[in-house]
């Protein structure tokens, strides 16, 4: 019986039984053994068992299948053998009792072999006595792993946007809007400085009159009209609140709420010499105070009425709204500046991986022995270190079953005889190199897909074309005819309105790498 224990990648540990004939492993949930692990293909391998013998068949899949190092289109494996997926390491297991003892070890210090029960990015380290590293070891063991979850739910460069954008929120809120409320504190005691000046105009011109109950006497006409600016309600009033002023309050009782909290206010003695200065709501600010007069049979001054303002100038209301437009501004500003910021961060990121990428590629078709950078991201330094190892395995598994690593041939002499194709050919016509840049494209297809020779030649398709889909596509078919030993492989399309059929071939060279893509357009 043969089985498959996955010793390296993300289902470290998990075994799948295959049973006698064939058994497909990919990504789709039909497949006999499903692997929901990214870059595996929906039917990535077959392995067919035969009683004691068994066969690996790559079934086209877009990241190919390598058993010890090597990419196979079939081939017989044994026990021990290690077949790579994308993400994942299966080692061939041949089970010679149905009942065995599976017994784990333990690394120790300087061992090699790894335990499969260990896991490195979730080891927490001690916490460090220093007062400097004890933040530190926080905000990376117990701040961090939250992000991490969110990580494992949304796109990096989404998550990083969401949190440069909360980032820029909350800074402009702790920055912007205490200057803000600051200038709003200072107007609104300017107009309560006002509103104070106009109630003791009150007291000054009518506490006599208050004192005697002349109150046809009482003066408050500057409290109304346009020279009384922002003043929206007044009320005199007795320790009663019967209303002597606004005349068409006269006699009424109080019952506005800021006039009742005045009055119960004012009949506490102590609190008589007292003004009262309020924000209300609406951007309204009251103004109360208690007019005093000489009482003669009691010898001393006694509150004779109260004097309630109500002020809501328009100065106010321009403050809120330009304090708003204020935030707004400074909100569009940093937000600005963050997009830029967010791209800078985001291809500096990036572009160390693509370079591992394309080195990867370069090593593996024999054009530099290892991988190196000129860049200065020390955090990398470890991962480009790892896979300089495993390329150097790789070679020696080469070199150990008797394989040669050739050296890559260069692209030209094909490149030259597929334009000659192109030449003699009818229909339009694309040529790619071997890294998916464009070399030739005859004037029917400049015509078709709306892109120029002589204006994209040796760029990239992806960053020439405007359709990113219709780049995607024939990226993707390149790839397939490229794994598949240069088999034609065709795609329907929607290019300008009309339905097309996209057709794909890979010139394989010696080395059975391609050296070039002759792409064809048909209408269906």
């Amino acid at each position: 019986m043969f089985k498959l224990v996955v010793v390296g990648g993300k289902l470290r540990g998990k075994e799948f039984i295959l049973n006698d004939g064939d058994n497909i492993i990919g990504r789709a949930a039909d497949c006999d053994h499903s692997v929901p692990v990214e870059g595996i293909s929906k039917k990535h391998l077959r392995l067919t068992v035969n009683g004691e013998t068994a066969f690996a068949e790559d079934l086209g899949s877009s990241n190919g299948t390598l058993v010890n190092g090597k990419i196979i289109k079939k081939i017989t494996i044994k026990d021990g053998d290690k077949i790579a997926l994308p993400n994942l390491i299966l080692q061939v297991v041949y089970v010679l009792e149905k009942k065995t003892i599976i017994k784990k070890k333990v690394s120790r210090a300087g061992d090699d072999e790894d335990d499969d029960s260990y896991d490195e990015l979730k080891q927490v380290e001690p916490m460090p006595e220093n007062l400097l590293g004890k933040p530190i070891w926080l905000f990376k063991y117990k701040v961090m792993p939250i992000v991490y979850g969110f990580n494992e739910r949304y796109e990096w460069a989404a998550l990083v946007g969401i949190l440069l954008f909360i980032f820029i929120a909350i800074t402009i809120t702790l920055t912007i809007l205490p200057v803000l409320r600051d200038s709003k504190l200072l107007l609104i005691k300017e107009i309560a400085l006002r509103g104070k000046q106009y109630a003791a105009e009150v007291d000054h011109l009518n506490s006599a009159h208050l004192r005697e109950k002349n109150l046809d006497l009482i003066r408050t006409d500057f409290l109304e009209g346009t020279d009384a600016e922002g003043v929206q309600s007044y009320k005199l009033y007795d320790m009663e609140g019967r209303v002597y002023r606004p005349l068409q309050s006269l006699n009424t009782i109080v019952n506005d709420p800021f006039s009742v909290d005045a009055l119960k206010f004012y009949k506490t003695e102590s609190n008589q010499d007292k003004e009262v200065i309020q924000s209300l709501s609406g951007n309204q600010i009251g103004i109360a105070r208690a007019i005093r007069a000489h009482d003669n049979k009691m010898g001393r001054d006694v509150v004779v009425a109260v004097i309630t303002i109500i002020f809501s100038p328009s100065s106010l209301a321009r403050e809120a709204s330009n304090n708003s437009k204020a935030y707004l501004e400074s909100l569009i500003t940093a937000g600005m500046v963050a997009i830029i910021f967010f791209g800078i961060l985001y291809y500096m990121t990036i572009r160390p991986f693509d370079e591992i990428r394309f080195q990867i590629e370069a090593v593996l078709r024999g054009r530099q022995k290892e991988l190196t950078s000129n860049t200065l991201f020390k955090e990398i330094h470890p991962l480009r270190n790892t896979i300089n190892s495993i390329l150097t395995r790789i070679k020696e598994l080469q070199n150990t079953d008797g394989g040669e690593v050739q050296s890559q041939e260069e692209d030209g002499p094909y490149l030259r005889t597929l334009k000659e194709f192109m030449e003699g050919a009818q229909g339009p016509i694309l040529i790619l190199n071997s890294e998916k840049v464009i070399q030739n494209i005859n004037p029917e297809a400049e015509d078709l897909i709306g892109i120029r020779e002589n204006a994209s030649a040796g760029q990239s398709l992806l960053d020439t074309a405007r359709d990113q889909g219709f780049a995607a596509t024939i990226i993707d078919l390149c790839d397939k005819s490229a794994n598949n030993e240069g088999s034609n492989q065709k795609e329907g399309y929607q290019i300008g309105g009309k339905d097309m059929s996209i057709n794909v071939v890979a010139l394989v060279g010696k080395d059975k790498f391609a050296k070039g893509f002759y792409i064809t357009f048909v209408k269906s």
